[in-house]
C-alpha cells in the first residue's frame, strides 16, 4: 500500500497563516489521505529522473541550435520553442515538486502553490499548442502551392507568438477568479482546482479540456493524416524511394500521436473524473500517475521531435566527435510547373532535393503517335508521348538523406 490515512499536514506551508486556503479553496483542498513515505520516495525518484533527463535533453537541443548555423531554419525555431518551454518546466516546476515529495508536503506556501500551478499549466499548454502548430506548418510546407522561403522567419515567429499568447490566454483566468489554482493529489504538486463543483470552476475546466487538449490533438491528426495521404500518392510514382520514406514518416507520426495521448490523455481524464465523478473517486495515487506522465513529455519531446530529425542527429554526432556535421537534405516546397514523373535529384544550397509529382487522378496511358513519312521517303522521328491534360498535385517529396 502506498496510501495512508494520515492527514496531510500543512497543505500550504507552515506559518503562512492559511492552512485551509480560505473559503475559495476549501473544496479544492487535498484529500485527507496522502502517500506513505515509500510512495513519496517513489514519486521523488520519478521526478528526479524526469527533471534531470528533461533538463539535459532540452539543454542539448539549445546547444546544438546555437552551435550549428545549419540548424537555424524557421521550422527548427519552432522546435527550439518547444524545447524552451520544456526546459523551463524542468527548471521552474519539477524541482519544487521533487522537494515537496521528499518531504511529503508542499514547502513554499499558498502563493508558491498558485505560482507553480500557473507556470506549469502555461508551459505545458505552450508545448501542446506548439506541437499542433508544428504539425500544421509541416502540412502547409508540403502541400502549399508557393515556394517555401528558408530565410523567412515571419510565419514561424507568428506561430511561436500564437503558442505563447494562446497559453497565457487560457492560464491567466484562474488568477482573476475564473477557477483557481491549488494543491492536487497528495498535496505535493499544484494545478487547477479540479474538485470544486461550482459552475465557475466546471465551465473553465470544460473549456480548458476542449481548447487546450482536444483542439491541438485534432489539428495534429488532421495535418499528419493529410501529409501521409500525400506521401502515399508519391509512392505510386517512385515506389523504390518513396516506400521507405512513407514507412519512416508513418512510424514517426504514429509515435508522436501515441506519445501525445500517453502523456496528456490520462491527465485530462483524471481532471474530468475529479470534476464530475463522485467525491473521493480520484485517489492520491491515481492522480499522481497522470501528473507524472504529463511531466514525462519534457523528456519525450526532444527525443521524438529533435533526435528523430536526421539534421539534428548529424549535428549531435558531430558534437560528440568534435568534427563538422555531414550535409543532409532540406525540406522545401515549390511553386514551379509540375514536372513529368520524377525529376533527377539536383543540388540546391548544398542539399539534395527530389521532386515528385503525384497525379490527382489515375494517369492516362502514354500513346505515342505513329511516325509519318515525308515526301522524301525518310521516316520522321516519333513525337514525344502525348499525355492527356489532367489536374495534378505538385508535391515536393524530401527527406534528410
Amino acid at each position: 500500500m502506498i496510501v495512508s490515512n494520515v492527514s496531510l499536514t500543512c497543505a500550504w506551508c507552515p506559518g503562512d497563516g492559511s492552512s485551509g486556503g480560505g473559503a475559495g479553496h476549501s473544496e479544492g483542498a487535498p484529500s485527507d489521505r496522502t502517500l506513505t513515505p515509500t510512495g513519496h520516495l517513489v514519486v521523488s525518484v520519478c521526478l528526479g529522473f524526469i527533471g534531470t533527463f528533461g533538463l539535459l535533453n532540452n539543454l542539448l537541443v539549445l546547444v546544438l541550435f546555437c552551435r550549428y548555423k545549419m540548424l537555424r531554419s524557421p521550422i527548427n525555431c519552432l522546435l527550439v520553442s518547444i524545447s524552451v518551454s520544456d526546459l523551463l518546466v524542468c527548471m521552474l516546476g519539477t524541482p519544487f515538486s521533487f522537494a515537496a515529495s521528499t518531504q511529503g508536503r508542499w514547502l513554499i506556501g499558498r502563493a508558491g502553490c498558485v505560482w507553480y500551478g500557473f507556470v506549469n499549466s502555461c508551459l505545458g499548454i505552450v508545448s501542446l499548442i506548439s506541437l499542433a502548430v508544428l504539425s500544421y506548418e509541416r502540412y502547409c510546407t508540403m502541400m502549399g502551392p508557393t515556394q517555401a522561403d528558408a530565410t523567412n522567419y515571419r510565419k514561424i515567429g507568428a506561430g511561436i507568438a500564437l503558442s505563447w499568447a494562446y497559453s497565457l490566454a487560457w492560464t491567466t483566468p484562474p488568477l482573476f477568479g475564473w477557477s483557481t489554482y491549488g494543491p492536487e493529489g497528495p498535496g505535493t504538486t499544484c494545478s487547477v482546482n479540479w474538485t470544486a463543483r461550482t459552475a465557475n470552476n466546471i465551465s473553465y475546466i470544460l473549456c480548458l479540456f476542449f481548447f487546450c487538449l482536444i483542439v491541438p490533438f485534432a489539428v495534429i491528426v488532421y495535418s499528419y493524416g493529410k501529409l501521409l495521404h500525400a506521401i502515399k500518392q508519391v509512392s505510386r510514382i517512385n515506389t523504390a524511394v518513396s516506400r521507405k520514406r512513407e514507412q519512416r514518416v508513418l512510424i514517426m507520426v504514429i509515435t508522436m500521436v501515441i506519445c501525445y495521448l500517453l502523456c496528456w490523455l490520462p491527465y485530462g481524464i483524471m481532471a474530468l473524473l475529479a470534476t464530475f465523478g463522485r467525491p473521493g473517486l480520484v485517489t492520491p495515487e491515481a492522480s499522481i500517475i497522470p501528473s507524472l506522465l504529463a511531466k514525462t513529455s519534457t523528456v519525450i519531446n526532444p527525443v521524438i521531435y529533435i533526435f528523430m530529425n536526421k539534421q539534428f542527429y548529424r549535428c549531435f554526432q558531430a558534437l560528440l566527435m568534435c568534427k563538422a556535421p555531414e550535409r543532409g537534405s532540406s525540406i522545401k516546397s515549390s511553386s514551379k510547373p509540375a514536372p513529368k514523373g520524377l525529376r533527377t535529384p539536383r543540388r540546391a544550397n548544398g542539399h539534395h532535393v527530389t521532386f515528385c509529382v503525384p497525379s490527382a487522378v489515375q494517369p492516362s496511358t502514354f500513346a505515342p503517335e505513329k511516325a509519318s513519312s515525308e515526301s522524301s521517303g525518310r521516316n520522321a522521328p516519333a513525337p514525344a508521348p502525348a499525355v492527356a491534360a489532367r489536374p495534378a498535385l505538385t508535391l515536393v517529396a524530401y527527406y534528410n538523406g
